[in-house]
């Protein structure tokens, strides 16, 4: 597991594509499950951990997330995303070339309960999406995304309503790739605030090495 920060209040750790944020009824390991057994293994604590899930990333994506180690930080944490105060970034390949060099995506979308996905509709909230291409070779192009808001696979329906879905994503038309259950998108930055000081953390992760040969 690769911890990337880490005070008395927060910790933020890189989860892997296709790794759980938090445990669910398939009862496979998630990234919660192992942050917990590093900080009982490394503070010798015998008793329960506690650790505060203050937001997730779908299975299939990877990236920066942060966890509370105190009840104090998973207040201020949540405080912080609730206020829309915590800055992300994500990178993804996507099929195709967006035509422009920036953009701004804009649809309203609900989550289809029955379909388990985003679906456009006109009684759903607003989903802006903002877009930046670093790369391209016509066929496939690496960008750099921030979103506004959270919404349900926000950033998979987009791209793909807008006609150029992630690589891997065929729940969202992407074409398959060599990735196992992980699709090309990942939290590459996030900005917070620490819990108990005025003092502000920037994490970033590189590209990954087996994206590069998609973009080359």
């Amino acid at each position: 597991m690769q911890v990337l920060y880490e005070d008395n209040h927060i910790i933020a750790v890189v989860k892997p594509a296709g790794v759980l944020s938090q445990g669910d009824k398939t009862g496979d390991i998630s990234i919660f499950d192992e942050i917990k057994k590093y900080l009982k293994e490394k503070y010798k604590k015998p008793g329960n951990v506690f650790l505060g899930l203050v937001h997730r990333l779908d299975r299939p994506v990877s990236g920066i997330m942060l966890f509370a180690k105190t009840s104090k930080g998973a207040s201020r944490l949540s405080e912080q995303f609730r206020n829309r105060e915590v800055k992300k970034m994500y990178h993804a390949i996507v099929c195709g070339n967006p035509g422009k060099n920036k953009g701004l995506l804009t649809h309203h979308v609900i989550k289809d309960e029955k379909l388990k996905k985003a679906r456009k509709s006109e009684k759903g909230e607003e989903a802006n999406l903002y877009y930046e291409v670093i790369k391209s070779n016509g066929k496939y192009s690496l960008l750099k995304i921030k979103i506004d808001t959270g919404k349900f696979h926000q950033i998979r329906s987009q791209l793909s309503f807008a006609g150029f879905p992630i690589l891997g994503d065929i729940k969202y038309k992407g074409e398959e790739w060599e990735g196992d259950k992980a699709i090309a998108l990942r939290a590459a930055h996030i900005t917070f605030k620490a819990a108990t000081e005025e003092r502000m953390v920037n994490l970033t992760i590189d590209v990954p090495e087996e994206w590069q040969r998609y973009i080359k």
